[in-house]
């Protein structure tokens, strides 16, 4: 998956070209998919989480967020940083719609019903490489929560 996302977005020096709305969504569900993984238990209300969570937001059918789905999950494994997947978001995504992301990370953490600590470190992770601030980072835990 990590080779295939390079691709996607590689950029030629000549030419610098805006990934897509579709490119934009594998990057986010890859980080979806890192979260659903951290804490050892992929539960299947996570894993429906992340496809409700890319039709809301990507603008994609739920056929494609399915597929993007299952790419990310039979390539977690070559994922060497979140970096990679963040970088890519950071260049194309303005404050509000990173923020809009990370409260989809927190909706993927909340689905099973409880918030491991090694998905809270992940989150924090997250939010660091995404440039979002401690405020931003518990609006998004609070709208995901239903409190804020």
């Amino acid at each position: 998956m990590i080779e295939r996302l390079k691709k996607l977005f590689a950029v030629p020096e000549s030419e610098p070209v805006k990934p897509d709305a579709h490119q934009l969504a594998v990057a986010a569900t890859a980080l979806m998919v890192q979260l659903s993984r951290v804490d050892n238990d992929e539960d299947e209300r996570e894993l429906k989480t992340i496809v409700d969570c890319a039709v809301k937001s990507h603008q994609v059918t739920r056929e494609e967020a399915e597929e993007i789905l299952q790419d990310a999950l039979a390539h977690a494994e070559d994922a060497t940083s979140l970096y990679e997947f963040t970088g890519q978001i950071n260049d194309h995504l303005d404050q509000e719609q990173k923020q809009a992301l990370l409260e989809s990370i927190w909706h993927v953490a909340l689905a099973d019903g409880r918030i491991d600590k090694y998905e809270e470190h992940l989150i924090r992770r997250m939010a660091d490489l995404l440039h979002l601030n401690h405020r931003e980072y518990m609006q998004a835990r609070h709208r995901a929560e239903g409190t804020g």
